[in-house]
């Protein structure tokens, strides 16, 4: 049986013994860990089943308390952020996922927290006194039962109309471990397949596809059950197979959601705008 997971970090776990074609690094910033995995060919591929690119993961105990670490957790994605995509004057953020059902509401609810600059004019930039701001469109496009339109079709509209250098796009992930819930944070350059990590696949989201370069940024909040109980030790029966059709998630997945969205979006946010300091954009947002 196979285990499912969106994590690049999970899937050199289970296959630590192949790392042909792949290039790991691993440290910390006091608890908080960074892995970069990268891809470098086609065995690379094969070994970890991931396509070739850059994979960073973000590891953070504390992720539901704010702390001292929030602020810490933020730097520290953003930096990746960075290291992956560059410098880029002109964003397209993306919150994918379904709002009316939590564990899929990560996307949209750090949509909800991106600071959107597009609209703002030359004149009025220069008034407020912040001519550097980068361009940065925001989109939550839903789903494809709300809509009636692929996920793919709305974003890359938005593409033709907005010519973006970059589009970021934020998902709700699945893990193969319940520990990694809600923090842990993948950053990657490889695109996204939304739904995927639930057995329900829609159309890559991709340079591939969009002919503008994607980075991917994700937490996972579900847990396929069948991919739990094996990684538990689990035997077959008639429970186990029943497990195949459902997910888990922690019975404060609300909580979870908002501290995670808050995390990502303020780690965009410093990201898109490296100008602004952090009082700076919370006042704006």
């Amino acid at each position: 049986m196979s285990i499912r997971t969106d994590l690049a970090l999970e899937e050199k776990e289970l296959k630590s013994k192949d790392t042909s074609g792949i290039d790991f690094e691993e440290n910390s910033i006091e608890n908080i860990k960074i892995t970069r995995i990268r891809v470098l060919n086609k065995a690379g591929e094969k070994s970890i089943g991931k396509p070739r690119g850059d994979y960073v993961t973000v590891e953070i105990p504390n992720l539901e308390s704010h702390g001292g670490q929030f602020d810490l957790a933020a730097e520290i994605i953003a930096k990746e952020l960075k290291g992956i995509a560059g410098g880029v004057k002109n964003i397209l953020v993306i919150g994918i996922g379904n709002s009316q059902i939590t564990p899929d509401a990560l996307g949209p609810k750090v949509a909800e927290g991106i600071l959107a600059t597009r609209h703002i004019s030359s004149s009025l930039k220069k008034e407020l006194g912040l001519e550097n701001l980068n361009s940065v469109s925001v989109l939550s496009p839903g789903v494809l039962g709300q809509t009636g339109i692929e996920l793919y079709e709305l974003i890359a509209g938005a593409v033709q109309t907005v010519k973006p250098d970059l589009v970021i796009a934020v998902d709700a992930l699945a893990a193969r471990r319940l520990s990694r819930l809600g923090c842990t944070v993948q950053i990657s350059n490889t695109g996204i397949t939304p739904g995927s990590g639930v057995d329900n696949a829609r159309r890559e989201i991709s340079i591939k596809t969009l002919n503008v370069p994607v980075v991917a940024v994700g937490i996972p909040t579900v847990v396929d059950a069948h991919t739990l109980i094996s990684d538990l030790g689990g035997t077959v029966g008639a429970d186990f197979k029943e497990s195949e059709n459902m997910i888990v998630t922690p019975k404060g997945i609300d909580l979870m959601i908002d501290r995670a969205a808050e995390l990502l979006s303020f780690s965009l946010n410093t990201f898109l705008q490296p100008q602004l300091d952090k009082e700076t954009l919370r006042a704006l947002v």
